[in-house]
C-alpha cells in the first residue's frame, strides 16, 4: 500500500550513500522546527494548567488575565506569523527531501512523522487560530452575545462560552504538543533501527572475516 502511494527505492538501504537518514540535514529541517513548536507550547503551559489539571475553581481574574495574554500574540506584528509559517514550511521541505525516492525505512518513520506533522497543522489551524481569532474578536463581551451560538461567518456557528472556549483552546495546546512529541519519538526510532542495522552489519562483516581467517589456516 505504501509503495502505491510513495514509489519506493528498494534498492536503496540504510547503508547507501544516497540514503537520507537520521544524520541527514533534512533531519535538522525536521527537528529544529518541532523542538522550535514545543518550546512555545512550553511557555503557554503556566497558562494553560490551571484550565486543564487543577480542579479548582478558575477565578474571572486568571481568565482576563489569559484573554489579554492571547489577544496580545494574536495581535503580534505580521513578522511573527510569518516567522512562524516559515518554520512550519521548513519542517514539510524537510519530510519532502527525505521523502524523495525514498528507502522502505523512509516511507515507514518519514511518512508517519509526515502524517503527525500534518495532523499537528490541521489542529493549529482549526482549533488554536480559530480560538486566537475569537479572543480577539471579544465575541463573549458583546451584548447580544448569550454565550452559546454567536452568527458568524457560517449561521448558527456554535461558540461556547469564555471558560470552555479557553480550555478548548488550551486542550489543542495539548494534542498539539503530543503530537509533536510523536515526530521526535518516529524520528528517534528511526536513528535506533540504523544504529541496531549498522550493529549488525558490523557483527556479520567481523563473523565474515573471523571464517575467512580460519580457512586461510
Amino acid at each position: 500500500m505504501a509503495d502505491k502511494i510513495v514509489p519506493i527505492d528498494w534498492s536503496k538501504t540504510t547503508q547507501s550513500r544516497d540514503y537520507r537518514g537520521t544524520g541527514s540535514f533534512a533531519t535538522f529541517m525536521i527537528v529544529g522546527p518541532v523542538c522550535f513548536f514545543l518550546g512555545i507550547l512550553f511557555a503557554s503551559f503556566p497558562y494553560d494548567f490551571p484550565l486543564l489539571w487543577t480542579s479548582d475553581p478558575v477565578p474571572a481574574s486568571y481568565l482576563d488575565q489569559l484573554e489579554t495574554h492571547l489577544r496580545f500574540i494574536h495581535q503580534s506584528p505580521p513578522l511573527i506569523a510569518r516567522l512562524l509559517n516559515i518554520m512550519c514550511g521548513i519542517g514539510f521541505f524537510g519530510f519532502f527531501i527525505k521523502l524523495f525516492r525514498p528507502s522502505e525505512a523512509n516511507v515507514l518513520f518519514d511518512g508517519a512523522s509526515l502524517v503527525l506533522y500534518t495532523i499537528g497543522v490541521g489542529v493549529y489551524i482549526a482549533n488554536i487560530v480559530k480560538g486566537m481569532r475569537t479572543v480577539s474578536a471579544g465575541i463573549w463581551h458583546e451584548p447580544d452575545f448569550d454565550g452559546v451560538v454567536h452568527d458568524g461567518p457560517l449561521t448558527g456557528q456554535v461558540v461556547l462560552g469564555r471558560e470552555e472556549s479557553l480550555k478548548v483552546l488550551s486542550a489543542s495546546n495539548t494534542i498539539l504538543a503530543l503530537v509533536l512529541v510523536g515526530v521526535l519519538v518516529l524520528q528517534a526510532g528511526q536513528w535506533y533501527a540504523e544504529r541496531k542495522e549498522a550493529d549488525e552489519n558490523e557483527e556479520v562483516d567481523r563473523q565474515a572475516k573471523e571464517k575467512k581467517g580460519k580457512k586461510t589456516q
